[in-house]
């Protein structure tokens, strides 16, 4: 093992001198990189809420892209500030860092380089309706440690980027706008099947909610207690979900009243996604 005198001598080779350092210059910078990245975390999602909703999501996930960068170059400008930047030293400095950290703070480096992981990969971006695990929501942002999920109830939820690791994502829109939505029927089985197929097409055809360029599909099955549709159909965005699932279940409803169809003894359930 090294001695007292060859870890000092290790120590002085690695610091620059107490003199050498700008510490008001690494303050300055790093205040400003930090600001920068609230700046810019602040700033993407207004403007894509100020362009045509086409554009929304393509301008979303730049937001911590850009916020990682920044961070980037901030740590690159004031390292060397304190250190001697060979690449002998950056490479002890970088070992050193890991071990310390890796049992120090195991979950919480688990979760930063699981969030490197979902800049590139892309599980999720901001914008995109996810499930993990129980939370449902969009994607508001994406910070270091975890990703921001805000749920139908207007509540925000921080998940760890490192359930990627070991939790199925369920992504329902992978950047688009439209998402599938389902509303559930549940009939008596003595009705006109054909008949009953049709009516909840022409249902979803005349919302206002509906993305005609995607496909509408009534998909039937037989169960016990009778017969289970699901109608299952696009909204133009994918924020409107809930409202369309809405729309069509009691238009839906109204309609099979109307032409005589019973429902089932069973639950009726509306899912916002297949």
């Amino acid at each position: 093992m090294p001695d007292a005198k060859s870890s000092q001598e290790e120590v002085t080779r690695i610091l620059r001198e107490w003199s050498e350092i700008h510490l008001l210059e690494a303050i300055f910078v790093l205040a400003a990189g930090f600001t920068l990245a609230a700046i810019i975390k602040w700033i993407v999602p207004r403007l894509a809420e100020r362009v045509p909703d086409r554009f929304r999501l393509w301008i979303l996930p730049w937001e911590p892209i850009l916020r990682a960068v920044m961070l980037l170059f901030v740590a690159a400008y004031i390292i060397p500030l304190f250190i001697y930047p060979t690449p002998q030293n950056l490479l002890a400095i970088s070992g050193a860092l890991a071990v310390a950290l890796g049992f120090a703070f195991k979950d919480y480096v688990s979760s930063l380089i699981a969030g490197v992981v979902a800049l590139y990969e892309r599980p999720y971006r901001n914008g995109d309706w996810v499930k993990i695990e129980e939370t449902y929501g969009e994607v508001r942002s994406l910070d270091l440690r975890t990703v921001q999920i805000v749920t139908p109830d207007d509540t925000v939820v921080a998940v760890p980027h490192s359930k990627i690791w070991s939790t199925p994502i369920y992504n329902n829109n992978v950047g688009k706008r439209e998402l599938m939505c389902v509303a559930d029927f549940y009939l008596h089985p003595d009705h006109d099947g054909q008949r009953v197929q049709q009516k909840l097409t022409d249902i979803a055809l005349t919302s206002p909610y509906v993305q005609l360029h995607k496909p509408i599909l009534v998909v039937a099955a037989e169960k016990p207690w009778g017969t289970h549709y699901r109608l299952k159909a696009y909204p133009i965005d994918g924020r409107d979900q809930f409202q369309f699932i809405t729309d069509l279940t009691l238009r839906g409803k109204a309609m099979l009243r109307r032409i005589g169809v019973q429902s089932a003894n069973a639950p009726t359930v509306t899912q916002a996604n297949s």
